[in-house]
């Protein structure tokens, strides 16, 4: 063979097999399999040949996102123009990862239309696709790439809200008005104001609440002048607008609503709570306290107690008058210690014979705390007790069975069937699947380390006395139980198992105020099926010093639906024991509702171990509780969590962008400065000014975290 002939024959091997090559790819394209449609798309796209244009395009179309995903890459690395709108429409796919792979196909080809592309969707998208968009635009050569985006984005939810406001139909303009008062522009303030005295409720009331997202204040005095309206939705609406705006100049009008005992007084009271202590604040509270009813007076009063109190005269004046006894031990019930002064006058009250006097008297020198009065308590115990003693006793003289007979124990199997009857087939399915259910609940229930609660056996057939002529005893026993009477131990651990709920309840709250051993009989009635007793021991043992909420601590991994309402009173609880990290990082991983006070209480305990869970916490895109682990995360001011926490500063929720800010402030990350200066455009005002505060070096990112 000549030696001039071996490049040829080389040639022509090479040549055969790349067409061998390609043609195995091209069979590919049509195979079942995904994966294999995607390499080959893949393998096609690195040849580099511009015929296959048209087997990408076809590729796009494909059902299987792993493909799309692999078109959109090779048709990105085509550069081709005429490839931009069939990756504009991939980037409004519905799988992410199809949406990143477009936005980054898009960089490449660098003309205005594939920006325009990438500028629209971002207001449009996820998370992720967000983040990916910036990146493909900084790819491509543009300056400010995210501020740009989040300029365009602000502009095109202004445009829209504005020309839904002016020309939409009654229930858009609605949303609109909201909308646009979130965005907090003067603009928008000044087009809100003349539509609260709108002829349509709805929309009246949409401004004022647009208005109190606003956040400026010249709103305060047109808001605060439809406290005098008679449509309880627009009062409701102020009411919400006025604690958001914050003004204590409001405090007087808001006062004049909590006192007047209408639907709308707790939320007027709540308002006057929120504002910052000024000397408006502090009157309308003490005023509530005196007039208001019994729930806001209550409110306001404990409100009062760390502020100093309220000037004793006026409510001394009340209780030397029978007429107007009434509003001033409510007065002092809410006041506690700080209205220690007026015991003496007080006291007397005790003895009168009217019941209603008497019960508030008893819930006031309760709430005083001092031991003084233990000796008529006691005696008005035995009077109570007295006066039961026909109605409680037993008319059944022997003991009833503290065990269910077979036949009518509710954990035992039912019978399929009535006997002597004829068998039902149905009835017997539905009996067996019934008692199926329940065997797989308890089987769970055990699995998990929560105990099995039986029903309580009763003691008694039929009880004489209703509910509520029990209160006047239960009232005293827990104020023996609080004020420490002697003997109140074993008193109480005899309620502690009383047939009355309202008897029991007050038992196992009084016991809470009884050192650890108290506590430790208490605990258990956590595990009672009744929601209103779980409810109130909850919230006793969350402020009965380190042994009360340390036992909650121990139940809570125990208990299945009630952790939100024991995480709730622990929130709202003096104290939570720093060795509770393990149980509520626990409950953190569960995710749900519960995650979210879990971790609030994370943060306020500064349990530094948990910040690996809060981070992967983060990991769940659809979490009811992001915006509380952002937070926590922030209070704990671990910087190793910047990286994680600033990847929502692209989050598509205003609130999860905000939370994000305030978070990154905290913990003093110093590293996210051009997206916290891209937010300082965006449309919501409480981005605009998280992201403010946290590029400030001594601002506040409070507001953001609202």
């Amino acid at each position: 063979m000549r030696t001039g002939t071996r490049p040829f024959l080389l040639m022509l091997v090479l040549v055969l097999g790349c067409n061998g090559s390609r043609d195995q790819l091209l069979a590919d394209l049509q195979s079942p399999r995904p994966e294999v449609r995607a390499l080959a798309v893949k393998k096609l796209a690195g040849q580099g040949n511009p015929d296959d244009l048209v087997l990408f395009t076809r590729a796009a179309k494909d059902l299987a996102a792993i493909v799309r995903a692999e078109a959109a890459v090779a048709l990105g690395e085509s550069q081709d123009p005429r490839v931009v709108d069939l990756l504009g429409e991939l980037l409004e796919d519905s799988d992410e990862e199809v949406q990143g792979r477009a936005a980054m196909a898009l960089s490449k080809v660098k003309n205005d239309k594939a920006k325009a592309y990438l500028t629209l969707q971002y207001g449009r998208r996820g998370r992720a696709t967000r983040q990916v968009i910036v990146q493909a635009l900084k790819n491509a050569n543009v300056p400010g790439a995210m501020a740009e985006v989040v300029a365009a984005e602000a502009k095109g939810q202004w445009d829209r809200n504005l020309l839904t406001l002016t020309e939409g139909a009654l229930p858009e303009r609605v949303g609109a008005a909201e909308e646009l008062g979130k965005s907090g522009r003067p603009e928008a303030v000044n087009r809100l104001l003349p539509l609260v005295r709108d002829s349509q409720v709805i929309l009246a009331a949409a401004a004022v609440r647009g208005l109190g997202d606003a956040g400026d204040k010249r709103a305060v005095g047109a808001i605060a002048l439809l406290l005098d309206e008679s449509f309880p939705e627009l009062r409701e609406s102020a009411i919400i607008a006025l604690m958001k705006l914050q003004d204590p100049a409001a405090a007087p009008r808001l006062q004049a609503v909590a006192v007047e005992k209408s639907a709308v007084s707790p939320m007027a009271i709540d308002a006057i709570l929120s504002f910052p202590r000024t000397p408006e604040a502090d009157t309308a509270l003490c005023a509530v306290a005196l007039d208001g009813a019994p729930a806001e007076a209550l409110a306001a009063g404990r409100a009062m107690r760390s502020r100093g109190g309220c000037p004793m005269d006026p409510i001394g004046e009340r209780l030397s008058r029978p007429a107007t006894a009434a509003s001033g031990l409510q007065a002092v019930l809410g006041l506690g210690p700080a209205a220690l002064p007026l015991l003496p006058k007080v006291a007397p009250w005790l003895n009168q014979n009217d019941a209603v006097l008497r019960l508030l008297a008893v819930e006031a020198v309760t709430a005083v705390g001092d031991a003084s009065v233990v000796p008529q308590l006691q005696k008005l115990y035995e009077q109570e007790v007295k006066g039961l003693e026909a109605l409680r006793t037993d008319w059944v003289a022997q003991k009833l069975p503290e065990n269910y007979s077979s036949a009518f124990d509710p954990s035992a199997p039912s019978s399929p069937h009535v006997p002597g009857a004829a068998p039902d087939e149905r009835a017997a399915r539905h009996a067996s699947l019934f008692e199926r259910v329940k065997a797989l609940n308890a089987q769970r229930a055990r699995d998990s380390g929560r105990p099995v609660v039986k029903p309580r056996v009763p003691t008694e057939l039929f009880d004489d006395v209703e509910a509520e002529r029990l209160v006047p005893l239960a009232t005293l026993l827990r104020a023996l139980g609080s004020l420490r009477a002697p003997g109140a131990l074993e008193l109480l651990k005899g309620y502690s198992q009383d047939s009355s709920i309202p008897l029991r309840t007050a038992a196992l709250v009084g016991l809470t105020h009884l050192g650890p051993e108290g506590v430790a009989v208490a605990r258990d009635g956590l595990l009672e099926p009744e929601r209103d007793l779980q409810k109130a021991l909850a919230q006793a043992l969350a402020e009965a010093g380190d042994a009360g909420p340390a036992a909650l601590m121990e139940l809570l991994p125990k208990m299945g639906g009630e952790k939100l309402l024991v995480l709730d009173a622990l929130t709202r609880g003096s104290g939570v024991p720093a060795s509770a990290s393990a149980v509520l990082q626990t409950v953190v991983k569960e995710g749900g509702p519960e995650a979210a006070l879990a971790a609030g209480l994370l943060g306020r305990i500064q349990a530094k171990d948990a910040v690996p869970t809060l981070i992967k916490a983060l990991d769940e895109t659809n979490s009811v509780a992001r915006r509380d682990v952002l937070l926590a995360l922030g209070t704990l001011g671990d910087s190793q969590a910047a990286d994680a926490v600033s990847r929502d500063l692209f989050h598509d929720l205003p609130e999860i962008r905000a939370a994000a800010a305030t978070a990154l402030k905290r913990m003093g990350a110093t590293n996210q400065s051009e997206s916290l200066d891209a937010l300082k455009s965006d449309y919501f005002r409480t981005v605009r000014d998280a992201a403010g505060a946290a590029l400030a070096k001594g601002g506040t990112a409070a507001e953001g975290a609202r």
